[in-house]
């Protein structure tokens, strides 16, 4: 492998601001060790150009004559280190402070600091990761459920890569297959060999069609689902809100209208990130402050992603309860028939014109939470994906590469069904493997990897 050795000397604090047990600063660049030691006073008097590398050094970092902090340092050398350069990673004193009054010692020996992702670009730019293991890092870092962890871990572990790496040899090998029949003609089964290519391009582009399935999954998983909670007042909207954030959050009243605006809170429902909104109940009012909740309740429901519409189950339907249902179709929506706990009137029998899923719960007693969340899972993640174990796409640009793949491998059938020569097929297949390798990194545009990595924290 060959490294990109141009790169100048770099450096940032690579944890999050705030108070915590230790902050570090990370060095990274060919006078990493060198830096470290101006600044670095070793208890036992030996300098980090003479370590070993993935050692620790104790000693204080000195400015003059001022000790800055007591720490660790550890040293990495290339290309055996995070950015395959030589890497110095000084383990201080956790909080802002001690960790800036570092880092500003650092730059001031003439370092640069690093930009947001640099790290993490250098380690794809001498090729220790791929593009998709890279934006892996970022979304182990914003992962808020285990399942977008482990999808995230998978891509960094390499699952997708190898995946791609697959499918661009199978395409390989039948380019090679009808260069080699271009080559020696005489030996050329025609049709023969078009049966061959065909039946090749239907099973890649089924496992491609799969990848650009998964798609909707992994932007499930980082981003999570903008859920809103629809209902006429005191239906139980607001304890539902609190049962599953397990908190008092919203509060409830036997009082109509007394969530005027929308609140906002986050939850895990299994592995999957739920935006909750609780709306204004929907009903005709006079009140001027509560007519405009209520019209934000009605715009949140067109915008939602995921509606759930809180029927009390004790009470006969009204026409607010018909209004909120009407909402819910050409949407992902549940109905839940709340206060199970009393006496019922309403079955979810008295629902299938809606065609959604009718759930019964308590949001007072808690019960029925379970349903609500497997249901949810079916609904946003396939019981066939295991994110932990399968390649599933993490970005909307791989998403679209993909695409552009499945199309170009369709031209090929439509090429041979169209009778054309056989390098017309090559054209269309080498377009898709070129495509292909967008995922990975290879021919993307340099703009492109520097707005992917700008979008990382500092850093990372």
């Amino acid at each position: 492998m060959a490294f990109v050795t141009e790169f100048d000397t770099i450096a940032a604090i690579a944890t999050a601001t705030g108070s915590g047990g230790i902050g570090i600063v990370r060095i990274s660049g060919d006078t990493a060790i060198e830096t470290a030691d101006k600044l670095f006073v070793p208890k036992t008097g030996k300098p980090l150009s003479k370590r070993k590398t993935h050692t620790l050094a104790y000693g204080n970092i000195v400015k003059g004559e001022n000790v800055i902090d007591e720490v660790l340092v550890s040293v990495m050398r290339a290309p055996n280190s995070y950015t395959c350069e030589d890497v110095v990673e000084i383990n201080c004193h956790g909080g802002y402070s001690t960790a800036a009054a570092v880092l500003d010692a650092v730059l001031e020996t003439g370092v640069r600091m690093a930009e947001p992702g640099e790290f993490t670009k250098r380690a794809f730019l001498n090729g220790r990761i791929d593009l998709t293991q890279a934006q892996a890092v970022t979304d182990i870092i914003n992962a808020g459920t285990e399942e977008s962890r482990k999808a995230a871990m998978a891509r960094l572990e390499g699952r997708l890569s190898k995946k791609i790496a697959a499918l661009r040899e199978k395409l390989i090998t039948m380019i090679a297959h009808i260069e080699v029949n271009m080559d020696y003609p005489e030996h050329d089964n025609e049709t023969e060999t078009f049966d061959y290519i065909k039946g090749g391009i239907r099973e890649l582009s089924g496992e491609i069609q799969q990848l650009i399935d998964s798609a909707e999954t992994g932007r499930i998983l980082r981003e999570g689902v903008k859920t809103v909670i629809l209902g006429r007042p005191n239906v139980g909207k607001s304890s539902l809100l609190n049962s599953l954030l397990e908190e008092e959050r919203a509060i409830v009243t036997d009082i109509p209208g007394t969530t005027r605006d929308i609140l906002q809170e986050s939850v895990n429902m299994g592995g999957i990130p739920l935006h909750l909104i609780d709306t204004a109940g929907i009903r005709d009012t006079s009140d001027t402050v509560e007519k405009m909740g209520v019209e934000r309740s009605r715009k949140s429901a067109r915008e939602a992603e995921l509606i759930l519409a809180v029927i009390d189950s004790s009470s006969p339907l009204t026409q607010e309860d018909s209004e909120i249902l009407e909402l819910t179709r050409d949407k992902k929506a549940i109905i839940l028939l709340n206060k199970t706990d009393l006496e019922r009137v309403l079955n979810p029998a008295d629902f299938a014109a809606y065609g959604c899923k009718v759930l019964d719960i308590s949001a007072k007693e808690e019960t029925g939470l379970d349903a609500l969340e497997a249901e949810i899972k079916r609904m946003f993640i396939s019981g066939s994906i295991n994110v932990s174990q399968e390649a599933v796409i993490g970005a909307e640009r791989d998403k679209a590469s993909l695409i552009k793949a499945l199309n170009s491998l369709k031209n090929v059938i439509n090429t041979i069904d169209s009778g054309m020569p056989e390098d017309f097929l090559t054209m269309d297949m080498t377009e898709a493997y070129t495509f292909l390798g967008e995922i990975v990194g290879e021919a993307v545009e340099d703009d492109i990897i520097d707005k992917i990595f700008s979008e990382f924290c500092l850093g990372k």
